[in-house]
């Protein structure tokens, strides 16, 4: 009798699986669908979340056909080294790794990838000269290929600027998965450039959802403060290297990029995916100011608020920095345009209300000038007079209310998945601990 209920629990929980996993629909890399990647990082810059993503990459990169990895600026400068010393710890755990998933690529075949791209920001114009990473990012769309070139972008978009600048041609072949927000404050220039020149790119632009994935460093359970001690803690050296970032909580701000690519439609953006759902935007808002702006003044946040200042002619050459703006803690390099006109943009990251000062030596009638502008919390709001018309394929942000965490827009689509998420990578830290 005790035997025969036995086997009726296991019946019972066969039969209640078998009904789960049917209606359990899964696409993209976890259901062996191959794409084609390139991966911009800022890794090496002053937010380590990206040596976090790094990690979650090297582990699953037999899943993807990886075209380049290129270090790009962002708040502080990417660097191709960072990227390399990533694959000199994924080496210690590739013998372990590979025996588990024999697809996983060599340490050597990944440096053969490995690229430097700009180091600075974009000048005004949006574009400066080619590096080595706006060149492969080129050379990989050129490769025949039936597929599209996903290029996620980790930090600024300025390598995909220089890209798309010198070789037009291949904004049909490359779609765009960018975690904006605050890269986009320190890429306003080159996220201008493409805006408004490559409209019909084929873009997601991601300033919030990401934030979904970020661990509530405050929650005690298995899935936030405790995943690195559940988890992480004793696998190999991948393992003991995670904990040099934000002391072992996952962050992994640029991580939605790549589950986007593993589970989901990829040319469904308005589709639920790990990496979030997103609706179709029609303009991207941008306001010029031709005076110094008051709280009465209100901008969307995420949007390119540019000021327009006149000063005295001939003071530095055109397109040259003439001039500080110091807002939120920050300065920001604003420049000559010629005809006695002087510009700075610059793209808020959060609502709220900021303050800001002019600082130049050379324009005494704009030295210390201050202002302060309102900054709302729902993106992309209405379209405005200076605002860049986009094309059909340009994805951001949901703006549902119920799908806001707190004050980030779309979060809530990244979150749902987290736990899966985070329930899948935990078998593979499983393969270190073997």
């Amino acid at each position: 009798m005790q035997y025969r209920n036995e086997m009726n629990r296991k019946s019972i929980t066969s039969l209640v699986l078998s009904i789960f996993l049917s209606l359990v629909s899964y696409s993209g890399a976890v259901a062996a669908e191959r794409h084609r990647i390139l991966v911009t990082t800022d890794i090496g810059g002053t937010d380590a979340d990206d040596n976090q993503s790094m990690a979650h990459l090297l582990m699953y990169n037999d899943l993807f056909d990886i075209e380049a990895l290129v270090s790009t600026p962002s708040f502080g400068s990417g660097s191709k080294s960072e990227i390399l010393r990533m694959i000199d710890v994924y080496e210690k755990d590739y013998p372990r790794l590979s025996s588990r998933a024999p697809g996983l690529l060599s340490p050597d075949s990944l440096r053969s990838l490995c690229s430097q791209g700009a180091d600075s920001m974009a000048p005004y114009c949006g574009f400066s000269t080619p590096t080595d990473g706006s060149t492969a990012i080129v050379e990989a769309a050129r490769r025949q290929d039936s597929r599209p070139l996903y290029v996620l972008v980790w930090g600024a978009l300025e390598d995909v600027a220089q890209a798309l600048h010198d070789a037009p041609d291949i904004m049909s072949k490359i779609r765009v998965y960018w975690i904006g927000g605050p890269n986009k404050k320190w890429g306003a220039n080159a996220y201008c450039y493409i805006a408004e020149n490559f409209p019909d790119l084929w873009m997601i632009e991601n300033n919030a959802s990401y934030r979904g994935f970020i661990s509530d460093a405050k929650r005690d359970d298995r899935f936030n403060k405790l995943y690195y001690d559940r988890t992480i803690s004793g696998a190999g050296a991948l393992g003991e290297d995670f904990k040099s970032y934000y002391d072992g909580n996952v962050k992994m701000g640029d991580t939605p990029s790549l589950l986007y690519m593993m589970n989901g439609d990829s040319s469904r953006p308005d589709a639920e995916s790990w990496g979030g759902q997103f609706e179709r935007i029609t303009h991207s808002p941008r306001t010029v100011f031709t005076y110094m702006t008051t709280t009465r003044d209100t901008v969307p946040v995420y949007s390119i608020a540019e000021f327009r200042f006149k000063g005295i002619a001939g003071v530095v050459p055109i397109g040259a920095v003439a001039f500080k703006m110091t807002i939120d803690g920050q300065s920001w390099d604003g420049v000559y345009l010629g005809g006695w006109e002087y510009a700075v943009r610059y793209a808020p990251k959060a609502p709220g209300t900021f303050e800001y000062r002019l600082s130049a030596p050379l324009i005494p009638a704009m030295d210390g000038l201050r202002g302060s502008i309102v900054v709302s919390p729902q993106w992309p709001g209405e379209k405005l007079k200076d605002s860049y018309a986009l094309g059909g394929n340009w994805w951001s942000d949901s703006s549902d209310k119920s799908l806001f965490r707190d004050k980030w827009q779309g979060a809530a689509t990244v979150e749902k998945w987290r736990e899966d998420v985070l329930s899948d990578w935990a078998e593979r830290w499983n393969w270190l601990k073997d």
